[in-house]
């Protein structure tokens, strides 16, 4: 009984060794932003190691948020813009296409999702001049819209393959008993199957918020100005102008556009975990 025992120990300090080990090299860059943002440049010149000097400050959080020209404030709310919708809209699309294709039986149904399922494959940079292109046909450059209108359509593959895997999991005794007491699928869809499939919009809703709001690219491809850039694309510019670079207030502004992600997923984090592993467990 001692061998097996001392085993299991063994192969529990071993996993909890490795696993602190992963945490501490994902934390060690984290601290150093962190150090950085609350220190005046001068203290983190030579490294933000060096605390021989330490005098801590909110001022770099108070200047990013409120600089005249590249402000987060505005950054935050244009951001919020573009995340909130470009996450409604493609769940609640992507949710009556994953329950279509996986309840109902239609011409070359197999081969549309097989098509939806290989989009997901093709990368951003294949299609930035085509997207700027039509963006620009549509006078949509320079415009909020633009980035709503792609990330809803950037995102709608995964999130129907997302989807669809979900209510595949699902129960039928339960549409069944609705449908012989003559519900409708509409019915049956808005009233029985979107209440059991919360789990799975909360997951699904969360990697779309995280994505668009942490969307660099394809804003920097399609907006130029100021007072549009969502807060991902002021970050670069919160030090314009200065004759130096500010670690400090570069630093600063990472965090606070990373604090919104981070809340929303401490918030939702029962409903992610569930919705992750929802296809998993029966019964």
């Amino acid at each position: 009984m001692k061998r097996p025992l001392r085993r299991i120990r063994l192969r529990t300090v071993v996993v909890h060794l490795i696993a602190w080990s992963v945490a501490l090299a994902w934390i060690i860059p984290f601290l150093g932003v962190f150090n950085t943002a609350v220190r005046p440049v001068s203290e983190t010149t030579f490294g933000w190691w060096r605390v021989d000097s330490f005098h801590p400050t909110l001022n770099n959080f108070v200047t990013a948020f409120t600089q005249p020209i590249y402000s987060l404030s505005s950054g935050y709310r244009n951001s919020l813009i573009v995340a909130i919708p470009a996450t409604l809209a493609p769940l609640f699309v992507a949710a009556l296409a994953g329950y279509g294709f996986s309840r109902f039986r239609f011409p070359m149904r197999d081969y549309l999702f097989l098509t939806i399922v290989l989009l997901m494959s093709v990368p951003a940079q294949m299609v930035a001049i085509p997207i700027f292109r039509i963006m620009d046909t549509l006078q949509l450059y320079d415009n909020l819209l633009s980035l709503i209108l792609l990330h809803t359509a950037w995102g709608l593959p995964w999130i129907i393959l997302f989807m669809r895997n979900f209510f595949q999991a699902l129960p039928l005794e339960v549409e069944e008993a609705a449908r012989v007491d003559g519900a409708s699928d509409f019915r049956i869809f808005f009233r029985i199957v979107l209440p059991m499939a919360i789990p799975a919009f909360a997951s699904a809703g969360i990697l779309q918020f995280m994505w668009v709001w942490n969307d660099f690219f394809f804003a920097l491809l399609l907006i130029f100005s100021p007072e549009n850039m969502p807060a991902t694309l002021l970050v670069p510019n919160l030090a314009r102008g200065a004759q130096y670079t500010d670690w400090g207030l570069l630093s600063a502004g990472s965090i606070l556009v990373m604090l919104v992600p981070l809340t929303l997923y401490v918030v939702l984090q029962k409903y992610y975990i569930r919705g992750m592993i929802g296809w998993t467990i029966k019964g």
